[in-house]
């Protein structure tokens, strides 16, 4: 599995991966459009994909402009791997090495992701949109934890 940084040239795969997930689907697939994604890797953040066997499976992009995760997805024939742990834990090192204001995401209740995020860490602040949970982390509780995931090898 490899983590490297999105380029202009993911955004093809990105689209599928994003267009393919069970949960947390678009209600118009029109509405993230190939530019809304180059906008948000190149210029208003960074962006992510996990590659395993030489594939894109997931994808992690931050918007530093409005200081929120504006995507973490990953392709559904592909989940449970850990793609989303390492897209997750990439992205809010980057993020925090580029600013210390808190991070917010939102996403629909009674999902799995809703589950991953509380296991990662991030606290409920509240209703965003339509009816969709806020989260969001502080540097502070994101420092806790990485200090209390850290394994360590028995000696």
């Amino acid at each position: 599995m490899i983590i490297r940084e999105a380029t202009t040239g993911d955004i093809k795969q990105i689209q599928i991966i994003r267009h393919a997930v069970r949960e947390n689907r678009l209600s118009d697939p029109k509405r993230v459009t190939d530019d809304d994604c180059n906008t948000y890797i190149n210029k208003r953040g960074k962006g992510w994909v996990c590659e395993l066997g030489g594939k894109v499976s997931g994808f992690a992009i931050v918007d530093l402009v409005a200081n929120n995760v504006w995507a973490l997805f990953v392709h559904p024939d592909l989940e449970k791997q850990g793609a989303g742990r390492l897209l997750h834990d990439t992205m809010l090192d980057w993020y925090f090495s580029q600013t210390a204001k808190d991070i917010w995401l939102s996403t629909a209740p009674k999902t799995r992701a809703e589950i991953f995020y509380r296991k990662s860490g991030w606290a409920e602040k509240g209703v965003h949109g339509s009816g969709e949970i806020k989260f969001e982390m502080t540097v502070k509780d994101w420092k806790n934890y990485k200090k209390g995931s850290v394994k360590t090898k028995p000696e």
